[in-house]
């Protein structure tokens, strides 16, 4: 086993990389582990297929420096936060330990980021009950609860709780994002057009970024939500 220091959820391969690509390389870059759990394979996009995503999200995670990188292959469009669907992913919180899960916008254009946002909540208070047992490789999982849970900002303008400077990290988080290009707006392009597959998509990944920044002094940021109110130990935990 490998455990984790952060793992990242998405409902769709990219969803974590336009959320908190530039928080993870950050991470990496200061010596955490990290990892990835999508949720499908993002079979219903108009752009692309299934196996390409695969491809495109293992060049992604190279980029970042992820150590693992799974996919749960639930239903894209379809899942639900059903006792199955939180098992799953309460067997790879047991396998990684996170101290912090991050995941998806509470809320979303896209019916299955809130979807999945909920579903790995619950997980999370769930995965740390001993009475629910699960097991990896035959053998039964120790019950574990991540500390926190962060929620990225996705299409959606959400006003976040925090931000994480993410200035020295903004050119891996577009070369991560680009990865996928299967999805994102290039010139010559003959696939459909679709909402994030604009030239005004593209942009805005960077100036949501930069207004971030703007409003908290910095040259680029990324925004969470909280589910808790997070507990500082003095008043000068910004220095």
């Amino acid at each position: 086993m490998i455990k984790l220091d952060i793992l990242a959820f998405g409902a769709h391969p990219d969803d974590v990389e336009l959320g908190c690509a530039g928080t993870i390389a950050l991470e990496v870059s200061r010596g955490k582990k990290v990892g990835i759990i999508d949720l499908t394979q993002g079979e219903l996009g108009t752009r692309g297929s299934k196996e390409l995503r695969a491809l495109e999200a293992t060049n992604a995670q190279n980029i970042l420096g992820v150590a693992v990188r799974e996919n749960l292959q639930l239903a894209d469009g379809f899942f639900q936060n059903t006792p199955e669907a939180q098992l799953q992913i309460i067997r790879m919180i047991r396998k990684y330990q996170p101290e912090i899960v991050l995941c998806n916008a509470v809320r979303d254009r896209h019916i299955d980021h809130g979807k999945g946002s909920k579903l790995v909540s619950d997980a999370c208070f769930l995965s740390g009950l001993i009475k629910i047992e699960t097991f990896e490789n035959g053998i039964l999982q120790e019950a574990w609860r991540p500390k926190v849970v962060y929620h990225y900002i996705q299409w959606e303008n959400i006003t976040p709780d925090f931000v994480v400077d993410i200035s020295d990290f903004m050119k891996t988080k577009m070369n991560a994002v680009l990865a996928y290009s299967s999805q994102f707006f290039q010139e010559d392009s003959e696939e459909p057009i679709t909402p994030i597959a604009t030239k005004n998509f593209l942009e805005s990944i960077e100036y949501r970024a930069k207004d971030l920044g703007r409003l908290t002094g910095v040259a680029y940021a990324e925004g969470f939500t909280v589910e808790r109110v997070p507990l500082v130990k003095s008043l000068d935990f910004l220095h």
